[in-house]
């Protein structure tokens, strides 16, 4: 390896905005993250919505109406067959 042209590997904090620090090694010296292996709902078992700009409800608004216009037109086909 070249000298003095690697940033400097020390010691580093990452740190969660739910308070949790980890403590390792890094080229940068404080991380701060979101998320992490304390508060992942992956690894909690607990279901947490992370919710950007109502990004969830608008979905389940787009798609709660596709699903009741898709059930009137299988019930005005079955409609028509009967008739």
């Amino acid at each position: 390896m070249k000298k003095d042209i690697h940033p400097p590997y020390q010691e580093s904090k990452i740190i969660c905005v739910c308070g949790n620090v980890i403590e390792t090694r890094s080229t940068a010296k404080d991380i701060h993250v979101e998320i992490c292996s304390n508060c992942h709902p992956f690894f909690t078992g607990k279901q947490k919505l992370v919710d950007t700009a109502g990004r969830v409800e608008r979905f389940r608004r787009k798609y709660s109406r596709g699903a009741r216009s898709g059930e009137k037109s299988k019930a005005s086909e079955s409609g028509d067959a009967q008739a």
